[in-house]
């Protein structure tokens, strides 16, 4: 999951608030979303690694293809195509030209252009849901 921020909050604030989203989401839905790192604590669920908002962290890039055999090539997706998605290894560098062949738009359209801030609202309720 990647969420476009402004250049606003620091590297300390958006860990922090990426952890309680992942732990949010971990805890409202755990069969299907871990905040755990370790392959046990994530077999049939999408392990949401807020790690990456550590300065100096790497993640991959969208349309980058994995290097171990049985990965999938990292796709850009939208909130409709969630649902209908397999797993991580759905899309390979065998089948991707399917996918860009059927898709109507680009998932990523807006992204450049998202001015969104960590509010003290959204702060707020994660701190409400725990």
């Amino acid at each position: 999951m990647v969420v476009p921020l402004a250049k606003q909050a620091g590297w300390d604030e958006v860990k922090d608030f990426s952890q309680a989203v992942a732990q949010h989401m971990a805890a409202t839905l755990p069969k299907y979303f871990s905040a755990k790192m370790g392959a046990q604590n994530r077999k049939q669920k999408i392990f949401v690694d807020y790690l990456r908002n550590n300065r100096g962290s790497s993640t991959v890039a969208a349309f980058s293809a994995r290097a171990r055999p049985g990965l999938g090539v990292s796709v850009p997706l939208s909130w409709d195509e969630v649902a209908s998605t397999t797993g991580g290894d759905q899309w390979t560098i065998e089948n991707l030209h399917e996918r860009l062949a059927d898709l109507k738009s680009d998932p990523w359209a807006d992204y450049t252009k998202t001015r969104q801030r960590i509010t003290a609202a959204m702060k707020k309720r994660l701190d409400d849901a725990e």
